[in-house]
């Protein structure tokens, strides 16, 4: 589980609040440094092109397949994310160690929202949150810790389209409920009942799984 989530490299977080953090993956050796990768991207640099993509990869599939679900589909989003960052190097300003991650994670976000919204599938709910509060029973830490990282990962893209969207916005892209309203195009309500729905269902997967493993 370490090698999967930090800060905090729990699934649930103490205080009753469900907080997956951001999904770590493996990224290649650094060979160039970030501003002169992005200055050789900037230029159309083959090599440089060629290393940003060796590099952030893997992340970036991670990203799509968390939001679409479905890993066919998130090869061929990361693949139109990879256009979409070659052909933006002129808006991006270096900030120091970590932007250029930032930027480009927040380019592939856009690109996996932009495909929900066209088609249609970020469905809304209404839940009244205060009689249902009592149903969660969250794992702890140390229960979810025992969960292998593909299986909570899984479980994730499993979750229906609307709930998975807030649930990543959410926990890992840490938006709040009026962010992600204005981004989908709901009510803040509704924002809030899906992720109380995401954290409902993965709460009664990571225990059936414990249950049974």
């Amino acid at each position: 589980m370490a090698r999967i989530l930090h800060d905090p490299e729990i699934f649930f977080h103490p205080a009753q609040s469900f907080r997956l953090s951001r999904i770590y993956m493996e990224e290649q050796p650094m060979q160039m440094e970030e501003q002169i990768l992005a200055e050789g991207c900037r230029k159309g640099d083959s090599a440089a092109r060629k290393e940003l993509y060796d590099r952030f990869a893997g992340r970036l599939l991670a990203i799509c397949v968390r939001y679409v679900g479905d890993r066919a589909t998130a090869e061929d989003l990361m693949h139109d994310a990879f256009l979409r960052i070659y052909g933006a190097f002129d808006r991006f300003s270096f900030r120091g160690a970590g932007s250029l991650r930032a930027w480009i994670e927040r380019i592939t976000v856009n690109v996996a929202l932009e495909w929900l919204r066209n088609r249609n599938r970020l469905g809304t709910v209404e839940l009244d949150e205060n009689r249902a509060a009592g149903e969660i029973a969250e794992p702890e830490p140390a229960e979810v810790a025992r969960v292998p990282r593909e299986v909570l990962l899984r479980f994730v893209a499993e979750l229906p389209d609307g709930y998975r969207t807030v649930f990543n916005l959410y926990c890992i892209e840490e938006r709040s409920h009026r962010e992600i309203a204005d981004l989908l195009g709901i009510n803040e309500k509704s924002s809030s009942s899906q992720l109380f729905r995401a954290r409902t269902l993965l709460a009664r997967r990571i225990k059936a799984y414990l249950e049974t493993h």
